[in-house]
C-alpha cells in the first residue's frame, strides 16, 4: 500500500496505491465505490481509478489535495472480486494514514475569536466539533456542537488564506439534548462531509447529511444505550461504508450501528468492552490486520481496553491496560514512529494524562505519566511543529490547553500553556490558512467561543501554492492557470487567494516560470 498504514508524512498530492495477491476485476472496483477514501478534514476522496501491473495494482488519483496534517482512512470493500472471480475476504480492508505538515516554530498568534452564542446572554456550551471542508471549496469549515442548544453550528471558511471565517449559519442544525462527541464521515457515499454526534441525555445518536454547501439535512435520530460518551466511524462489517460505534458509559457497554450504505442506520446491537464504565472511544488498526479495532476507556474501572474488529460486525476482548485515572478521553497515533498505534488518554478528575504504547499485535504497555491542569477532557495529536512526529495538546476543563512536544522517540516535553477564559474544554488542529502547518481552534465550553491561534509557519517557498512545503506538479498545475498576463487582476483561471506574480512586476509570464522553475522540487 502507498502511502503505508500509520505514516504521518505522506505528501498531500499522494496518489493511493493498493496491491493485490491476484488481478481484479475492474468492474468490482470500479462500480459503486467498492474502494474509497475519507480525508478527515478534506473529506471524500474524488478522482479516477487506474490499473497496472496485471491489474494486481490499482490506483486511485485524487482530484486535489488532501489537507496537511490530516488522517485519512481507505476502505476495501469485501465486493471487490479478482478476475477469476475469487472475492476479497469477507472483513474487506481499511488502513489509515496521515499527511505531511510543513516546519514551523511553533509561534502561534491569536486572530479571532469566534462566538457559539445568537444572543450575548444565552449560553450555547460548545463542546467538541469537526474541522472539515463542507462546501467543497478546498478549505476546512468549523462545526461546533453544542450541548445546552443542542444543535450544530457551522462555521464557514473565507477561503481567503486568512484563516478567518463567517459568523454561524443561522438557522442551525438541530440534534438533542447535551450533544457532544462527533465524528465526521461519508455517510451516504454522495462526497459530501457527514456528522454524527452523541447525545449524552437523550440516549441517543444523530446522524446528519451534508448537503454540501455548508449545510446540513435533518437528524437521523437512533437510540442507544445510557448515556453515550465516546463515538467512533469505522467499516465493522466490510461492506465498503461507514458505520457507527458508541460508548454507553451508564449502561456499562457499547453500541454498533449498521450503515444500509445510503447513511441510513438500523437499531443498535449492543456488546460488551470488558470492564466498568466503558467512555472513551476510538478506531485503530491495533493488531496490524487490516481491520480497525475499537481502543475504548473505560473511566469506572480506570482501564484502556482494546477490542479487535473480526471485519462481520462483532468485536473480540484483546486487551486492557491500566490508564493511571479515569478515562474522560483518548486519541491514537504512532507517537514513538515505530509503525503501530499507541494512545493518548486524559484522565479528567485523577488530573493527569499518560501514554500508553501498543505492540502491534492489541496490546498496550503500562501508562507513561504526564501532569495536566485540572480535570483534563480533551487529547489531540497533530505534527504542530511539521518533524515528522505527532505533538500533543491537552484541554482542561478547570485549567488551560497545554501544548507538550514530542521529541522524535514517544517522549513529551511540556513546551506552553494557552490561557482559557473560562474552560478549556476541547482543541481541534486545522490547517484554517492553507499554508500546510497545522494551526489551534480552541473551543472554550463556558465562554462559547472559539479562539483561532494561527501557527506561524516557515519562510514560504515562491511558487508552492498549496503549502506543502514542496514546489510541485500541484503546484505547476496552479501556476498554468494563472500564466499569461496581467497580475493586475489576476487572470479569471487562476485560483482565488494565488499569487503567481513571483516577481512582483504585475505580470505572470516568462520570468515568474523561471522562477518557478528554480524552486521546483517534485515531492519529498
Amino acid at each position: 500500500m502507498s502511502p503505508p498504514a500509520h505514516t504521518l508524512t505522506a505528501p498531500v498530492d499522494s496518489p493511493i496505491v493498493v496491491r493485490f495477491d491476484r488481478p481484479v476485476d475492474r468492474s468490482s472496483v470500479t462500480s459503486g465505490s467498492q474502494m474509497r477514501a475519507f480525508g478527515r478534514w478534506s473529506g471524500a476522496v474524488s478522482g479516477p481509478y487506474s490499473f497496472s501491473d496485471g491489474d494486481t495494482t490499482v490506483t486511485l488519483t485524487p482530484n486535489r489535495p488532501f489537507s496537511a496534517g490530516e488522517s485519512v482512512m481507505v476502505v476495501l470493500s469485501h465486493d471487490i472480486r479478482g478476475a477469476d472471480g475469487s472475492p476479497l475476504r469477507r472483513a474487506g480492508y481499511s488502513y489509515q494514514f496521515s499527511t505531511r505538515t510543513r516546519p514551523a516554530a511553533l509561534d502561534f498568534a491569536p486572530i479571532d475569536a469566534l462566538t457559539t452564542r445568537t444572543k450575548p446572554t444565552e449560553p450555547s456550551r460548545a463542546y467538541g466539533g469537526i474541522a472539515s471542508d463542507l462546501n467543497g471549496d478546498g478549505f476546512l469549515d468549523l462545526t461546533i456542537v453544542n450541548e445546552d442548544t443542542a444543535d450544530l453550528r457551522v462555521f464557514l471558511n473565507r477561503a481567503d488564506r486568512s484563516g478567518l471565517y463567517h459568523p454561524f449559519i443561522q438557522p442551525t442544525f438541530p440534534v438533542n439534548d447535551r450533544a457532544s462527541p462527533s465524528e465526521p464521515a461519508d455517510f451516504d457515499g454522495d462526497g459530501n462531509v457527514d456528522i454524527c454526534v452523541a447525545n449524552i441525555n437523550t440516549n441517543s445518536v444523530s446522524v446528519l447529511l451534508g448537503n454540501g454547501d455548508g449545510t446540513f439535512g435533518p437528524q437521523q435520530e437512533v437510540r442507544v444505550g445510557s448515556a453515550p460518551r465516546g463515538i467512533a466511524v469505522l467499516d465493522a462489517d466490510g461492506d465498503g461504508d461507514m458505520d457507527i460505534v458508541n460508548t454507553n458509559s451508564n449502561s456499562s457497554n457499547l453500541s454498533l450501528l449498521l450503515n444500509n450504505g445510503s447513511g441510513v442506520f438500523g437499531p443498535p446491537t449492543f456488546f460488551e468492552g470488558g470492564a466498568a464504565g466503558e467512555w472513551a472511544l476510538a478506531a485503530a488498526d491495533m493488531n496490524e490486520d487490516g481491520i480497525l479495532d475499537l481502543v475504548i476507556g473505560a473511566r469506572s474501572a480506570g482501564q484502556v481496553l482494546v477490542n479487535t474488529g473480526n471485519g462481520d460486525g462483532t468485536f473480540s476482548f484483546a486487551s486492557s491496560q491500566l490508564a493511571d485515572g479515569a478515562v474522560w478521553m483518548l486519541v491514537c497515533g504512532d507517537v514513538d514512529g515505530n509503525g503501530t498505534e499507541d494512545v493518548a488518554v486524559v484522565n479528567s478528575t485523577s488530573n493527569r494524562a499518560a501514554i500508553l504504547r501498543g505492540n502491534g499485535a492489541g496490546q498496550l504497555l503500562p501508562p507513561e505519566r504526564y501532569a495536566t491542569d485540572p480535570f483534563c477532557l480533551a487529547t489531540d495529536l497533530g505534527d504542530l511543529d511539521g518533524d515528522g512526529d505527532l505533538d500533543w495538546i491537552i484541554s482542561s476543563f478547570s485549567g488551560d490547553w497545554w501544548l507538550y512536544r514530542n521529541d522524535g522517540g514517544g517522549t513529551f516535553g511540556f513546551l506552553r500553556e494557552f490561557d482559557a477564559p473560562l474552560a478549556a474544554s476541547c482543541c481541534l488542529l486545522p490547517d484554517i490558512d492553507n499554508d500546510g502547518d497545522l494551526d489551534l481552534a480552541l473551543v472554550d465550553e463556558l465562554a462559547d467561543v472559539v479562539i483561532l491561534m494561527q501557527n506561524s509557519g516557515a519562510a514560504s517557498v515562491p511558487g508552492d501554492f498549496d503549502g506543502d512545503g514542496d514546489v510541485d506538479l500541484s503546484d505547476f498545475l496552479v501556476f498554468q492557470q494563472c500564466f499569461g498576463g496581467s497580475n493586475n487582476p489576476p487572470a479569471p483561471t487562476c485560483p482565488p487567494g494565488v499569487d503567481a506574480d513571483l516577481d512582483g512586476d504585475g505580470d505572470v509570464d516568462l520570468a515568474d516560470f523561471l522562477i518557478f522553475q528554480q524552486n521546483f522540487t517534485g515531492s519529498r
